[in-house]
């Protein structure tokens, strides 16, 4: 194992329904590589290279956690991935057998951490940490607006990812005493429309809708919402797939403006951030999603792992990782640090709005590019 390159593996979904975002997730996992050996490569184990091992997990669990195996079995020190929450599911079990760290960049669900695994690592922050800053920042923005929230109508798709994110966020919400109805949920693989459910939630009299879901079917709800015209001070993202990407504002129009979205984010305020997405979008001529800054933070986290291990012993080098502080591209309150269930402690989520058909940052305070816009009345 010592000879050659260090490997990282990565596990994406490069083909299926999220392969925009899954090819988005290895570019920006292969830069944090070309950087890392641009720099000298690892010099604890005298300038060694770092190599990126790529997997393509289909969005199928089961791919993923056959790719992980594969990856593993060919010498990776350590796997990032996957996007979504039920392939990192069957990955981590795979990781935790085999004693390799899994540094997780996107996967909202919670579950994996309540297991008491040793391999597995969070850089995002998880479902249960943004449905609850989602709830509270609505409560504090909608008070500022002079328009405080009543009811809340939540859409969700199916699988854990959304279904955690609905239940964390109506948990918090009832502590805030906001009313919650109805919760609505769909399978994003085969929903073609949800004009139906968004016609519930005009029924309901809800004036906000918080949404949980993948980027295509956010798009269906922003075009149903667009057909249906539900009385709604504003749609409210929660770790949503679609709100907080540059690509929905064109393909919605100029109805976007009502879209608010709380979830992970690069950090548009940090000069190292705008300076690895201006080289993205030189590169590959699309502006960088979030998920491949997460990615590049992810291999950051392994690689300087290794630098602190002084070694390609996995188990080596999940110990280095575990008391590690590396400093993220995205929002955070201070360096990547994991707590003993190997969830980034100092994660934190932001609210986002489109704002003149930009995504801002716009609440909490300190991280705002500019003040959030809750106060128009929303007839779509």
């Amino acid at each position: 194992r010592d000879i050659g390159p260090v490997r990282i593996g990565a596990l994406h979904p490069v083909s299926g329904a999220n392969a925009v975002d899954g090819q988005q997730m290895r570019r920006g996992a292969q830069m944090a590589v070309d950087a890392i050996n641009a720099a000298g490569g690892i010099t604890s184990l005298g300038g060694r290279k770092v190599k990126l091992e790529t997997g393509d997990t289909q969005g199928k669990a089961e791919v993923g956690q056959s790719e992980a195996q594969r990856l593993i079995s060919e010498g990776a020190v350590g796997l990032v991935g996957t996007y979504q929450s039920a392939v990192s599911t069957n990955v981590s079990v795979v990781a935790e057998r085999n004693r390799v760290p899994f540094v997780m960049d996107v996967t909202a669900s919670d579950a994996i951490f309540s297991h008491g695994y040793k391999y597995s690592f969070r850089v995002q922050p998880g479902s249960a940490a943004i449905a609850g800053a989602a709830a509270r920042y609505l409560k504090e923005v909608s008070e500022k607006a002079g328009r405080p929230v009543k009811k809340v109508a939540f859409l969700h798709e199916q699988t854990d990812f959304g279904t955690g994110a609905a239940e964390a966020f109506a948990k918090a919400a009832k502590r805030l005493g906001i009313q919650m109805g109805p919760n609505i949920s769909y399978d994003a693989v085969t929903a073609s429309d949800l004009t139906a459910q968004i016609t519930q939630v005009k029924a309901s009299g809800a004036d906000v809708l918080a949404v949980a879901g993948y980027y295509r079917d956010g798009l269906l709800a922003a075009k149903a919402i667009n057909a249906v015209k539900p009385n709604l001070n504003a749609v409210w993202g929660v770790s949503d797939g679609a709100f907080d990407q540059p690509k929905f504002v064109s393909d919605v129009g100029a109805l976007g403006e009502r879209y608010f979205s709380t979830n992970y984010h690069y950090d548009a305020k940090n000069p190292a951030t705008v300076k690895l997405r201006a080289e993205y979008q030189k590169r590959y001529g699309a502006p960088m999603r979030t998920g491949a800054v997460l990615a590049y933070d992810a291999v950051q986290v392994i690689a300087q792992g290794v630098e602190r291990a002084a070694s390609t012993d996995p188990q080596k080098v999940r110990a280095a990782i575990a008391a590690s502080q590396v400093q993220p591209l995205t929002v955070g309150t201070g360096p990547i640090a994991f707590a003993p269930n190997g969830d980034n402690k100092n994660a934190l989520p932001v609210l986002m709005q489109v704002q003149n058909g930009k995504i801002k940052q716009v609440y909490p305070q300190d991280k705002a590019e500019s003040q959030p816009n809750y106060s128009v009345t929303w007839r779509p």
